[in-house]
């Protein structure tokens, strides 16, 4: 039986939110449009107040899942900015365009992250 490669997206999201250990969920939203095309809309609330927010936009073509468009969130208990990594295409300077990283003073050129590094740097951020 073949893998489905968003179901096997999905589960793998999962994983990784609930390896963050002590955030709980205030929303966990997948909006299938079609079997290879999905929205994804998660924020996790962290007990110091912290919260990431995590949108996506993927597809799953010929077994492969591309983020087309996402938005990776996160800041303190006072609503400030941490870092945000998103590919809206609003800073065509940048040398990664459209893929950029926003930070408190800055936007910085990056390449479209992972999943587990944006967590991981949301986790290290928390200690």
């Amino acid at each position: 039986m073949p893998v489905d490669p968003v179901l096997e997206y999905l589960t793998d999201l999962e994983s990784a939110f609930r390896a963050l250990g002590s955030g709980y969920f205030e929303r966990y939203e997948e909006e299938i449009l079609t079997p290879g095309r999905i929205n994804i809309h998660i924020r996790v609330r962290f007990p110091n107040g912290y919260l990431l927010e995590w949108n996506e936009a993927v597809t799953a073509e010929k077994g492969n899942i591309d983020r087309l468009a996402y938005r990776y969130h996160f800041q303190d208990r006072d609503n400030n900015l941490i870092f945000r990594y998103d590919n809206t295409p609003h800073y065509p300077h940048i040398d990664t365009f459209p893929h950029h990283k926003h930070l408190a003073d800055s936007v910085i050129g990056v390449n479209k992250p992972s999943v587990f590094d944006v967590l991981n740097e949301a986790k290290n951020s928390l200690t």
